[in-house]
């Protein structure tokens, strides 16, 4: 299974004080170097995080496969196009959200994700779609002929411990396995860390993890080649 880090809360940080520390570049290097299979950043309408200058940077000086995560907007698009990233994930965006809340509802957009989409496949960008776990949303994927999706696991890890933890679990073994019978391509991501990101492995052909607030607050006590270096060893070796 592949490892994709989210350095999107280096950059929380830089902006706090509006400076240049800590370096979004240097951090993506740092895990490059640590083993990391890919750089995700969540370019946002309203940059609260990443910005464009970094996206950008970061395709041109590290030598790791990019994943940009983006809304379904014009802006986004003809970034993207720009840009030329290894891969890019189509997510659901709120202004007000401190994170992602859920999956993009592709089901009731179909038509304009089916649109929004063909541009980016014409220029061989592997684009995912970050969906709830239900056999609907991976159908309606499907249909808009991308190779991949990202499964929205949020759900299962604020119920890991509890008694739902089962029940959100299986609704991620159940998306998964639908999802490859159709000839998708399946990564996960979102809520996970270093205490319930094991039961990953129990689905069955899952190709990436896209983790990243965890690994970033474990990096402020251990450093981030430790952090990542730790997450990797449960990811492809524990």
């Amino acid at each position: 299974m592949l490892l994709g880090v989210n350095i999107d809360h280096v950059a929380t940080l830089r902006n706090a004080r509006g400076e240049n520390e800590p370096s979004v570049i240097e951090a993506a290097k740092i895990c490059a170097e640590a083993g990391a299979d890919g750089i995700t950043t969540h370019l946002r309408e309203d940059r609260r995080h990443i910005v464009d200058e970094d996206v950008f940077r970061i395709k041109n000086e590290i030598n790791c496969r990019l994943n940009l995560e983006m809304a379904a907007t014009g802006e986004m698009q003809k970034i993207a196009l720009k840009l030329h990233p290894e891969a890019c994930c189509i997510v659901p965006e709120k202004r007000a959200e401190i994170t992602t809340e859920g999956g993009l509802d592709v089901f009731s957009q179909q038509e304009k994700i089916n649109e929004f989409v063909k541009p980016l496949l014409t220029d061989n960008i592997n684009v995912s779609l970050f969906i709830d776990p239900s056999e609907q949303q991976v159908l309606a994927a499907v249909k808009t002929g991308v190779k991949y999706i990202e499964l929205h696991t949020g759900a299962y890890s604020r119920a890991f411990g509890s008694g739902d933890e089962e029940q959100e679990f299986k609704k991620l073994q159940i998306a998964s396995k639908i999802a490859q019978e159709n000839g998708l391509i399946v990564n996960a991501g979102h809520g996970l860390n270093y205490k319930n990101v094991f039961r990953m492995k129990e689905i069955n052909g899952l190709n990436e993890l896209n983790i990243g607030h965890t690994i970033i607050s474990r990096a402020v006590f251990k450093g981030l080649e430790t952090a990542v270096k730790e997450m990797l060893y449960i990811v492809k070796f524990s």
